[in-house]
Formats: C-alpha cells, structure tokens, sequence
C-alpha cells in the first residue's frame, strides 16, 4: 500500500468513526488523544487526592451519561489547566472565574463555560487569623498574609482586589505576601504561625470546619468578601455541539431528590447546577485587569 493510499485510509476510518459517534477528537487535537475518552481536570485549588475524590461518583455518572470513558488528569498547577483546555489534551476543566478569564483570553474566544453551582453566582471569599489584633483588613497593615495560588480568583484575585478597595496595596502596606498554591495549605500556614493572616476559598473553609480539620478555636475568620461570579465547568469551542449539549443537560439534570445525585451534589458542594455564560465574568475580567494580573 501507498503512503498516499494508506493516509487516505486513515482518514476514512477516522471520518467514519467520528460520523458513527464512537469518538471525539478536539479540532487540533495532539495524536496523544485516546478514541471514545473525555478528558476531564480541574484547577489544583485542593489537594490531588481530595480533588480526585470529589470528581469520581460524578465522573461515573458522566461516562454513563456520554457513553464515553471520563478520565480525570490532575495538574500540577493553574496555568497547566489553561494550556491542557487551549491545546486540545483536556476536553472539559473546572475552572475559577479567572483561570476561565485568563483561558477565555489565551484561546481568543474559544472556550465556552457550560455550568456552575448555584452558589457560584453570589461565591465569596474569607480572610482568616489566628491573631486576636487582626479584626479588619486595616489590621493587615504591615503583617504578613498568604494568598493561594496567583491565578485563583477566590484565593488571590477577588481578596486582593477587594483590599485595593479598602485602600490596601498588598505588595506595599503588607510586610509579606506569600502564595500557599491551594487553599487548604492557606489554613495550614495560618494555623501553623508562618503567616499572620490568609485568604481563600469560603466552600473550602467551611468544608475544613465542618470535616473538625481546622480549630476555629484558634482560626477564625475577620472578614467575609461581597459575592462574585466563580468557578465553572468549561469545554472548547471545538467540542461538538450535541455532545456540549449532553454533558449540559446532565449537569442541569441532577436531582438532591435522589440519592446518588445527592452523593455527587454534596461532593461538588453544590445544591444544583445551573447554565452559565461568558458575559457572567467580565466583571472578574475587569478585576483582573485592575490589579494588573491580566493585561
């Protein structure tokens, strides 16, 4: 057989398999991609382990729904979350509004946010202390404070640009700002002295309290943000449109009624999902932009 005819070949097989629905293969896609696999990650805000535990029973209920087999990929950080949707080696990411911001940016346009939590419509942020004189965000003058990761939008962006509103610069009235790249080792690190204060997640500080992971004896929380537009379920453009349509539909379909909903539900700490759009998050586009994160 020719080169030419055994290419021709190839691409035969491949049109007939995609026209079958046996596979998708992002537009672009590396030749890494494996026939009938959604390649799901989600940005590192947790531990691997946790974020592994929490994407199972809703990994199973995806494949069962897509007919494909749901592989999920953690990352080693933030932007490789970006650069895994961009470049066609992840299919869909859960991302924060800013690393969907900054994902949206990268690509042009290309990425499309499918749904989020209910709660992410109105998400909020905490600052946490263990010291009895921090009870504003005054009280952060000259102290030091952890951030989570740069590109998170509830652990770095939005606490960073609401102390810009309190009149705050935290690269010049703080002592030290540090960046812990999760939020659970934020609580550790405020918990264990090596920083006078921290900023995060207020899903994550809640589920710490109520798993007794954290003392609020020593540990509390001094201030509570205004709400936000946050974390998203994400795909490429070039994803097909029923399939988009299918992974949708299963979000928005499921029930706290039932009990194995419920399961998924509770471990994604949502009461239900909910579509969402682009237009949700310019308001963190123009946060970003203002604190000189985002040009």
């Amino acid at each position: 057989m020719t080169h030419f005819s055994a290419l021709r070949s190839l691409k035969s097989l491949l049109a007939a398999s995609v026209a079958a629905g046996l596979m998708f293969t992002a537009v672009g896609a590396s030749a890494q991609n494996t026939p009938g696999v959604l390649r799901v990650s989600a940005i590192p805000d947790e531990a691997p382990t946790e974020l592994q535990r929490k994407f199972k029973p809703l990994g199973e209920y995806l494949a069962k729904v897509t007919g494909l087999k749901v592989e999920f990929t953690p990352v080693t950080d933030y932007a490789a979350s970006v650069e895994g949707l961009i470049n066609h080696k992840l299919d869909m990411v859960w991302f924060g509004g800013f690393t969907f911001v900054q994902a949206n940016d990268r690509s042009k346009g290309q990425v499309i946010p499918l749904v989020q939590r209910v709660e992410d419509e109105k998400f909020r942020s905490v600052f946490i202390t263990a010291s009895p004189t921090i009870k504003t965000l005054n009280d952060l003058k000259g102290k030091t404070l952890s951030f989570g990761s740069e590109s998170s939008t509830s652990g770095h962006l939005m606490p960073r640009s609401y102390l810009l509103a309190a009149k705050i610069d935290p690269d010049t009235d703080l002592k030290r700002v540090a960046f812990s790249g999760t939020h659970d080792a934020t609580v550790a690190a405020v918990a264990g002295g090596k920083v006078d204060a921290g900023a995060l997640n207020i899903s994550v500080w809640e589920k710490l309290v109520e798993s007794n992971k954290v003392d609020t004896k020593v540990v509390h929380v001094f201030y509570t943000t205004p709400g936000f537009y946050d974390y998203n379920w994400s795909v490429s453009t070039s994803m097909p449109a029923a399939l988009q349509k299918k992974i949708t539909d299963a979000f928005l379909a499921l029930d706290p009624a039932k009990p194995a909903d419920k399961e998924i539900l509770d471990l994604q700490r949502a009461t239900r999902f909910i579509p969402t759009k682009a237009s949700n998050y310019t308001a963190i586009e123009a946060a970003a932009k203002n604190a000189k994160l985002l040009k």
